[in-house]
């Protein structure tokens, strides 16, 4: 196999490492590491991995170069990440001293890290020490992947999914206010994932007054740690979503203030109100639409965004799609700005 391929093969593989352990990482971003081992006269060798740990502990290139070193196989082996090693102090050490301590002999990165702290100042540190280094390996996969963490580093800002879950002709209530439940179980389910892999969700009070909702991830096995609740106006006492983090004024401002608590992502859920707010805004990053095979019939069912729309269809906001699969009995729908 080819050097450039074998480099996407472990690349992808990173990538997947990285996957697995988003939700749990936040401020810092979720890494993918695979060290590979000298040896074989294919090019390739023993592969040892690692993904970054929860705020505290080791990132994703100390636990693999930690595993290769436990096997005497890290010394001129080639590490891939899929984000530029740090090379600063933080809450743990430059990962640029681990890679270089361990007589790693080539890096291959998937981007550079726009981190102030970082942005190539970490394959500057490599190169300077003699590690050969080769950035852009799979880059569009890791930006797609790593886009809330993009942006939360060159804007102080999360990124912003609104979910919504609606008929075919776009409802999310019954004219009665009554919306349990739109969609099916797979697609329930499916959007508990979604709300696993946010670092915070937002919701109206109005949706807490008249749904109650956990705002929970509840999956099996159980999530290891939970989104923070956000309610927009103040939360009723006795309501499910407490204890929550009550905000109110410029929604601007609301994620300015989240971002300043190291949220990378958020997942806006409703209602109406809130969801036409953050759309007519141009708030939001990525929609992700859960449609059943469901009709309202009616113009008396309420809207997935509340507030006045667009007055031609000059004026239609457009997307790109991203996804579209069957979930269920159900579509997933995910549209990018």
């Amino acid at each position: 196999m080819p050097d450039e391929n074998r480099d996407e093969e472990h690349m992808a593989r990173a990538l997947s490492l990285a996957s697995a352990v988003r939700g749990t990482t936040a401020p810092n971003p979720w890494v993918g590491c695979v060290v590979v081992s000298a040896g074989g006269t294919d090019g390739s060798g023993q592969a040892f991995e690692g993904a970054t740990a929860p705020p505290g502990g080791p990132h994703a290139e100390v636990t693999a170069i930690a595993a290769a070193t436990s096997a005497g196989l890290a010394a001129g082996a080639t590490l891939y990440t899929t984000l530029e090693p740090c090379s600063h102090t933080g809450r743990t050490p430059p990962c640029v001293d681990a890679v270089v301590r361990a007589g790693v002999a080539r890096v291959v990165v998937g981007m550079l890290d726009p981190d102030p702290r970082v942005s190539g100042a970490g394959v500057a540190g490599l190169e300077a020490a003699g590690v050969e280094v080769k950035v852009g390996v799979g880059a569009l996969d890791v930006a797609e992947q790593l886009a809330p963490y993009l942006k939360h580093r060159r804007t102080g800002r999360p990124w912003v999914v609104l979910k919504l879950a609606s008929t075919l002709d776009g409802r999310i209530a019954a004219p009665d206010g009554s919306s349990r439940w739109i969609t099916g179980e797979a697609a329930r389910r499916d959007a508990h994932r979604l709300r696993a892999g946010s670092d915070a969700v937002v919701v109206g009070a109005g949706t807490v007054r008249s749904d109650d909702p956990e705002l929970t991830a509840r999956l099996e096995p159980p999530v290891d740690r939970q989104p923070l609740r956000v309610v927009l106006g103040r939360a009723p006492e006795g309501a499910r979503v407490r204890p929550a983090l009550e905000l109110s004024g410029d929604l601007g401002t609301v994620l300015d203030d989240l971002g300043a608590r190291g949220v990378l992502q958020v997942l806006v859920e409703g209602g109406a109100r809130v969801a036409g707010d953050f759309h007519r805004s141009g708030l939001v990053d990525r929609y992700v639409l859960y449609l059943a095979p469901a009709f309202a019939g009616g113009d008396d069912a309420h809207a997935m965004f509340a507030g006045a729309g667009a007055v031609t269809v000059d004026d239609l906001f457009r997307g790109t799609l991203v996804s579209v699969e069957r979930v269920g009995e159900d579509l997933r729908v995910e549209v990018a700005v």
